[in-house]
């Protein structure tokens, strides 16, 4: 298992629940939380076979940007 970290603008409760559902559905998200306090929105995705370009176009397809840290 490995821990993904990215830059997001994820950055409030209602951005949170949109991007749930699309993280939740997809396959290799073992674990997942977005950290709206830090200045950089970090979301850490835990995962045992997602690459960090494909968590960023999960990210995409709910309509948000993520760039690896």
């Amino acid at each position: 298992m490995k821990e993904l970290q990215f830059k997001t603008n994820i950055n409030c409760g209602g951005c949170v629940s949109k991007v749930t559902p699309v993280l939740n559905a997809t396959e290799g998200v073992c674990e997942w939380n977005v950290d709206t306090t830090n200045r950089d929105k970090v979301l850490t995705v835990k995962t045992d076979s997602l690459s960090a370009s494909e968590v960023i176009a999960t990210v995409e397809q709910a309509g948000f940007k993520a760039e690896a840290l």
